[in-house]
């Protein structure tokens, strides 16, 4: 159960962070990778599908 937890820690810091990496870039940093705004929480959930 604690390691479970640990894991869950992780993950929503992993998350986080990928999430302030992509808001971090410009729009047209976005678009060049086929990205906009909205796709961000998706990307860096893991979930996003083109």
């Amino acid at each position: 159960m604690l390691l479970s937890l640990i894991r869950m820690i992780q993950a929503f810091r992993d998350y986080q962070r990928n999430v302030s990496e992509l808001s971090q870039l410009s729009d047209r940093e976005l678009a060049d990778i086929g990205l906009d705004r909205a796709d961000i929480p998706r990307v860096a959930a893991g979930t996003y599908t083109s």
